[in-house]
């Protein structure tokens, strides 16, 4: 298949490494600096110590990346993803398109199919890539269990057969709704698994944290249209249990940071990569007061994000809250 890649930060550098020996790869940047330092050196500052297979076709120009592609997949930040498509206009006419970014749009609190449908309308069958999965494992060809979800389940099944590899299995869904919940919310939660750990609270209550997480995941995904197993699947149980445990969660990282005295700004600042669940805890929060949810974790981790509260003090209130049947 001849896939064009749409970002060159670490997931889409990772995608691009992962599928290149089975399929001919374009990795496109909107950065013509960041194309020629690829092609130089054919590593990713984002990916220290991974080379891009030199079958990896480097392009700065987006008409030119998506021509003669038989999927587009884009692979930037949430952020970034209505000017992308916005961007490649006319030349996605037609062509599949895949997501592989998690998270709200910060502007609209839309998910990304919503973004999609609005931003490439001519685009053909559409889905998005998720799950538990690092994206310097994936570079490594370290065994990888994600979901290609898609409303059209023949696209989702026939594309995630085409790209299935040994070291990098995908699954189909055609719960595209709730496996984009799923992506968004485990971020928000992992936040606050990192101020546990940040604040040795121990294994047990992050534990306790993964937990009732999930039960809130569940509570909102549902009630915004996910099936209720789909949370329990790697879009939902997988990545949450993977982003709030794994040293390489930048989002765990966040809180671990935050607990540690960090101010928000600067946190963000010395990550150096894109921490979703910051923008999707206040997202998740707004649906879910429209909504009338009770949703304590994500609103423990928006006080500390953007109320300014003491990391131990959205803690203490957490655990003196009411006991109640589980």
């Amino acid at each position: 298949m001849r896939i064009a890649i749409l970002g060159a930060g670490a997931w889409g550098s990772a995608l691009a490494a992962s599928f290149a020996p089975s399929h001919e790869v374009t990795l496109w940047s909107r950065s013509r600096e960041d194309c020629d330092i690829l092609r130089a050196t054919r590593q990713s500052r984002y990916l220290p110590g991974i080379a891009l297979p030199a079958s990896v076709r480097i392009e700065p120009s987006l008409a030119a990346a998506i021509g003669a592609c038989e999927l587009a997949l884009v692979a930037t930040p949430t952020s970034g993803l209505r000017a992308t498509l916005a961007a490649a206009g006319r030349a996605l006419a037609g062509k599949p398109l895949v997501w592989a970014c998690k998270g709200f749009e910060d502007a609209t609190g839309q998910l990304p199919h919503e973004v999609a449908a609005q931003a490439a309308p001519g685009a053909g069958a559409m889905g998005a890539l998720s799950g538990p999965s690092f994206a310097l494992e994936v570079a490594r060809g370290q065994p990888t269990a994600v979901v290609l979800a898609s409303r059209d389940a023949s696209f989702a099944r026939s594309t995630a057969a085409a790209l299935n590899s040994p070291r990098l299995r995908i699954y189909s869904n055609d719960d595209l709704t709730g496996v984009e919940l799923g992506g968004a919310l485990k971020n928000v939660v992992a936040i606050a698994a990192g101020i546990s750990d940040g604040l040795a609270l121990g294994r047990n209550a992050r534990a306790a944290l993964v937990t009732r997480g999930l039960a809130e995941i569940s509570r909102l995904g549902t009630a915004m249209g996910g099936r209720p197993e789909t949370f329990m699947g790697l879009a939902g149980l997988g990545d949450l249990v993977l982003t709030c445990t794994g040293e390489l969660s930048r989002n765990r990282e966040v809180g671990v940071r935050l607990a540690q005295g960090g101010r928000l700004p600067e946190v963000l600042d010395a990550l150096g990569h894109v921490a979703e669940g910051v923008q999707s805890a206040r997202a998740a929060s707004e649906h879910a007061r429209a909504r009338s949810l009770e949703m304590p974790i994500t609103e423990a981790v928006c006080a500390v994000l953007f109320e300014g509260r003491a990391a131990p003090e959205a803690v203490r209130q957490l655990l003196t809250r009411d006991p109640r049947p589980e």
